[in-house]
């Protein structure tokens, strides 16, 4: 007969064993489920980010009801200010607007009708997740002001005479125990209210000092977005009730889709970024009566899609991605909504303009030449890939993809997961088997390149499928049909510091930059940065990433400071590395500026040797040399 196993206090299960936590207790718990990744500001999705957008949503929410033209955000270290000039938060609810969960006005339809914030929790999480927070509320003459710390009521004011305009102001400072080592980044920022502006055509919002408006709406963003020379025709700018596109090709290889919903930047798409592509197969394809392959009409196209339903479904609290949802109570599905609107807008402007269908049909037409030639390749290439048994030798992958179930295990935790996947690309066995022994199993896989990746500046798509370290790594990142399918939300690049590692670095973005611009477009590709200089004594270690920081420490720790130049990353021990990779991780977003042009660029940084990449090299050289000098 069996024994029976004896499970006496292998766990305690009591009633003292169930917590209730309050709403703020709950928010700080479990910060991810509300902000997504905490992050150090670094990175544009960071919460320090989402902590800004969540206040500046209900400005932007007055605006588009009708009351407030302008918006001013204010950021001066880490305090943050935002205030609008709107119809302000009823005196009587001040406190409770920013300290009860589930507690807000936009339960009621006929006050914001068209709103993102519909869950009551956002300026609750701001509240929560501050180390201080006041909030103003102004209305006919009267204000009232209540103050907290990390979501705890400090002082509530009394309600007050004012000469003020009519609206709310809110300051709040992030907790930095949450939000370690963070920093507010402009360029970040500036991204953010151009997109509250493109969305919102006439809103004037003032930024430090700065002013950003927009007049034509997506249109604007698109120009943004695109340069002239770049794209094959005039962009196609179409609007009516609740909608709104922008749509250009340019000669990039696959989607750039931007997409919004009631002003939010939807940015892992949903519903309506879903019905425009389909829409827009089925549009094109009656428009030319020519069953086009749906692949060949989306390659190159830039666009940008906004809509306003009523009570948006999203599927998560940070509203990246729109799920079911009618565009009003009893109105039509997403689906129907988009194709019916394209059906007619797209189809007449089309058939107005000649000259622009003309040029859309010749890039759809190079497009089915190029996937024609590719064909044979690809399916050979696709089997390659197979047959190198890819998830064993050159990836190593993360549990949140091997883990099939974990969607039904949670859904707030499994997009907040999502969103800290990482994949290093590393070079050489030493430096893998390195970040492979101090990562995080759980959200970061590693990719192990052999050798030196090509060259690939001037060639075509043919080569990502010819040469096997690419097609492994388009595969691992699977990208091959675009960056809806991409894998990990973050794409990280780490080489060693020395000539050699930054070739190899120079070779990946080139890659990137030719084949899959959306990627850097959309801001999922990274730099790692590792220290080269470990300076220590008994009492305590320094890190430094530069010459002039190495300097720096040894007159800090004084004496004959022990002194270890890292050559490459194999040589940092998986115990130190850790640090590196962990939630304190340096790194450089791959960004693409204003005006930047992806040929220009790459003939510039990886073309032939031209005296003005020479004279670039030696004025940045003598830049580091003057710094060191400095500290010495």
């Amino acid at each position: 007969m069996a024994k029976e196993k004896d499970t006496t206090n292998l766990f305690d299960y009591t009633e003292d064993s169930i917590k209730s936590l309050d709403w703020k207790e709950h928010i700080r718990l479990r910060p991810g489920m509300y902000i997504g990744k905490l992050g150090d500001g670094s990175s544009p999705d960071d919460g320090i980010y989402v902590l800004v957008k969540e206040v500046m949503d209900n400005c932007i929410d007055e605006y588009t009801m009708g009351y407030g033209k302008t918006v001013e955000l204010s950021i001066e270290g880490k305090t943050v200010t935002v205030r609008d000039y709107g119809r302000g938060i009823p005196l009587g609810k001040v406190v409770d607007v920013v300290s009860k969960i589930n507690t807000g006005a936009k339960y009621d339809s006929k006050a914001f009708q068209k709103s993102v914030g519909l869950n009551g929790v956002g300026t609750k999480a701001v509240n929560a997740l501050s180390n201080y927070f006041k909030v103003t509320a102004i209305r006919d003459g009267k204000e009232k002001t209540a103050e907290f710390e990390r979501g705890v009521l400090v002082k509530e004011h009394k309600e007050a005479k004012t000469g003020e305009l009519n609206g709310t102001m809110v300051t709040f400072i992030p907790d930095e125990s949450v939000f370690k080592n963070f920093k507010f980044l402009p360029e970040f920022l500036e991204n953010q209210i151009w997109n509250y502006c493109f969305l919102n055509a006439g809103l004037r919002i003032l930024f430090n000092g700065k002013t950003f408006v927009s007049k034509n709406g997506l249109l604007d963003l698109l120009q943004r977005k695109t340069n002239e020379d770049e794209i094959r025709y005039p962009i196609i700018h179409l609007s009516g009730d609740d909608i709104e596109v922008a749509i250009t090709h340019n000669n990039d290889y696959g989607e750039d889709i931007y997409s919004f919903v009631n002003g939010q930047h939807t940015t892992q798409g949903g519903t309506h970024q879903q019905a425009f592509r389909e829409a827009y197969v089925k549009t094109i394809r009656d428009f030319y009566k020519k069953d086009y392959d749906a692949s060949d009409i989306r390659t190159g196209i830039v666009a940008a899609v906004s809509v306003r339903v009523v009570e948006p479904v999203f599927e998560s609290q940070t509203k990246t991605k729109l799920g079911s949802v009618n565009v009003d109570i009893d109105g039509p599905s997403m689906k129907q909504f988009v194709g019916d609107f394209l059906a007619k807008e797209l189809d007449n402007f089309l058939h107005k303009n000649p000259a622009t269908a003309e040029a859309l049909k010749k890039r759809i037409e190079q497009s089915e030449r190029e996937r024609k030639e590719l064909a044979g390749i690809k399916k050979l290439a696709n089997e390659r890939a197979k047959k190198a048994n890819l998830h064993n030798r050159k990836l190593r992958d993360c549990r949140y993809h091997l883990d099939e179930e974990a969607p039904a295990k949670g859904k707030e935790e499994f997009v907040a997961k999502q969103k800290e996947t990482t994949i290093f690309i590393t070079e050489g066995d030493s430096a893998s088997g390195s970040i492979t022994k101090a990562r995080n199993v759980e959200t970061q896989a590693v990719f192990s390149l052999r050798g030196k990746p090509l060259n690939c500046f001037g060639l075509t798509k043919k080569v990502v499928y010819e040469n096997e370290e690419f097609n492994l790594l388009q595969h691992a990142l699977n990208i091959e049909e675009g960056l809806e399918g991409l894998r990990y939300n973050n794409v990280v690049i780490a080489t060693d510091a020395d000539v050699d590692g930054m070739h190899i670095r120079l070779l990946l973005m080139t890659f990137f930059l030719q084949f899959f611009p959306d990627l850097v477009k959309h801001e999922k590709v990274y730099v790692l940065e590792t220290p080269l200089f470990r300076v220590r004594n008994k009492q305590e270690t320094i890190y430094c990433y530069d010459e002039a920081e190495k300097l720096t420490a040894m007159k800090k720790l004084g004496g004959k400071p022990e002194v270890t130049r890292f050559k490459g990353l194999g040589e940092i021990s998986p115990d130190e590395f850790a640090q590196f990779i962990g939630p304190d991780m340096r790194k450089q977003l791959m960004r693409l500026e204003q005006g930047d042009h992806i040929q220009q660029l790459l003939e510039y940084y990886m073309g032939k040797n031209t005296p003005d990449r020479q004279e670039f090299i030696i004025e940045n050289l003598r830049i580091e040399m003057d710094k060191v000098e400095e500290v010495a």
